[in-house]
């Protein structure tokens, strides 16, 4: 009879194995030994994509020594385990949690063709859900157009995951699901009854100031606090520091957007990060990768590795706020890591200093989802975390 625990228990396992198999086992034990022989009752297994032809057996054997009640995962180009971040060649990481009092249901997603357009099944209900963990196949779900109609039906989803492009090519890829494996569509979880955190750092350093936008179209912002947003865009440019200026021809300049304006001040993670996609110099306007509305508070920014790190540092010690971190889910960008640091391991790293320990895993994503002002959404060059408190 397996000891019962009253408190949440996380352990987590990385193996570099070349074989699916072998690695598969190895994670797996090292994430079971924290848990002091407690059942498992949500289990993640993360593969690189060179396991991706011995999926299925890597996810039996990691069933075999989890006995989980629920398990999912994923192919993706790279994995994440405790401290370090595999970003090439072979991986296996396992992330096994114990519970208590948590309601757990899993589900397989599918996009279905209509004749006016795409529709969504097999996601159940998110009332009241503490967590809800999303894996996507990018080639077969419509990830962005999902969150978006989410974001305009749900109150708050406290919602993260990612894309998992497996080996970048389509119909190659495993997603795993309760001992089944599946090669389309997206595998999730609901959790209720757990205490959770949810972290989004996008990495980026504010320029200039907030503006109002005052003139819009669906993603074209005409005007900026009264001013034609090329015209105001090119007073930021102006009066950038020197540091900034060359941040931005690196990086290029994003659109921070503010999601939920009823805030007496905005800080970083009340900004959604979104691109430039075209400038219209006849008419002043700027189109953004983001539908906008007027009344809506914009503020440009640059992207940094030093502002990714204070980013990913203060929302982890914000979230945490004194309480005790039991272990932490982690979906990074794929230009994050190495793409983005001087030094491997930075996210791994700096979320096992902000937990005290390493029990996490995760993988790198070719496209990452959490929350941003309570809403769900998808990004680029950014790290979502999910914090499991004692």
């Amino acid at each position: 009879m397996r000891p019962e625990t009253v408190t949440c228990r996380v352990g987590a396992g990385l193996s570099g194995a070349a074989g699916a198999v072998e690695a598969a086992a190895e994670a797996a034990r090292e994430a079971r030994e924290p848990l002091g022989g407690a059942a498992v009752d949500l289990a993640f297994l993360f593969l690189s994509a060179d396991h991706l032809d011995e999926a299925e057996e890597a996810l039996a054997v990691a069933s075999e020594e989890l006995a989980p009640a629920h398990l999912l995962g994923c192919v993706a180009q790279g994995v994440v385990g405790r401290d370090r971040e595999l970003e090439h060649g072979p991986g296996a990481a396992v992330w096994a949690g114990a519970l208590p009092g948590s309601r757990i249901e899993t589900f397989q997603a599918g996009a279905f063709e209509l004749d006016d357009g795409v529709a969504v099944g097999g996601i159940p209900a998110l009332e009241d859900a503490d967590l809800v963990t999303l894996l996507v196949d990018p080639f077969t779900f419509p990830a962005a157009g999902f969150l978006a109609k989410l974001a305009e039906t749900e109150s708050e989803v406290p919602l993260v995951g990612g894309l998992a492009a497996g080996t970048g090519e389509p119909e190659a890829q495993a997603l795993f699901v309760d001992g089944e494996v599946v090669n389309e569509g997206a595998v999730g979880a609901v959790l209720r009854g757990v205490r959770v955190k949810t972290v989004v750092s996008q990495g980026c350093a504010p320029v200039g100031s907030d503006s109002v936008i005052t003139d819009a179209d669906e993603n074209v912002v005409h005007e900026l606090a009264g001013k034609p947003a090329v015209e105001r865009l090119r007073d930021e440019l102006r009066a950038m520091t020197i540091e900034q200026q060359g941040l931005a021809a690196r990086g290029g300049v994003l659109a921070g957007l503010v999601i939920d304006e009823n805030r007496s001040e905005y800080r970083r993670g009340d900004y959604l990060m979104r691109g430039l996609v075209g400038a219209d110099e006849d008419s002043g306007a700027l189109a953004i990768g983001e539908p906008v509305r007027v009344g809506q508070t914009l503020r440009f920014h640059v992207r940094d590795a030093r502002s990714a790190d204070e980013d990913l540092r203060e929302g982890l010690a914000d979230a945490l706020d004194g309480s005790t971190a039991a272990g932490a889910l982690l979906f990074t960008c794929n230009g994050r890591g190495t793409n983005m640091f001087p030094a491997p391991d930075h996210d791994a790293q700096a979320v096992a200093d902000a937990l005290g320990g390493d029990a996490l895993a995760g993988f790198f994503c070719a496209g990452e989802i959490g929350p941003v002002g309570g809403k769900p959404f998808l990004h680029g060059f950014t790290a979502t975390v999910a914090v499991f408190l004692d």
